[in-house]
């Protein structure tokens, strides 16, 4: 994806995880990983979250998607805790 398509609060997907953008830099997108509270929502209530954001560089949205069918689970270097 190239920075223009992220939207703020907008769901993407990169290494086979749900991602929502919580902000969007000059360079960088900011992000949590949504799949990995699915029994407790509430840590995605923000800001500030009670879970971890992920910073995704240049390279990064390189492999990021819009569609779950369509990203490269390999091409993104970012692992979330679970």
């Amino acid at each position: 994806m190239k920075k223009e398509e992220f939207r703020l609060q907008g769901a993407f997907y990169c290494g086979g995880k749900q991602w929502r953008c919580t902000d969007i830099g000059t360079r960088v997108i900011t992000a949590i990983c949504t799949s990995n509270y699915t029994k407790d929502p509430s840590w995605l209530n923000g800001p500030p979250y009670a879970c971890a954001e992920a910073v995704f560089d240049e390279y990064d949205q390189e492999a990021c998607t819009l569609s779950p069918d369509e990203y490269d689970q390999e091409a993104c270097t970012l692992s979330p805790d679970e």
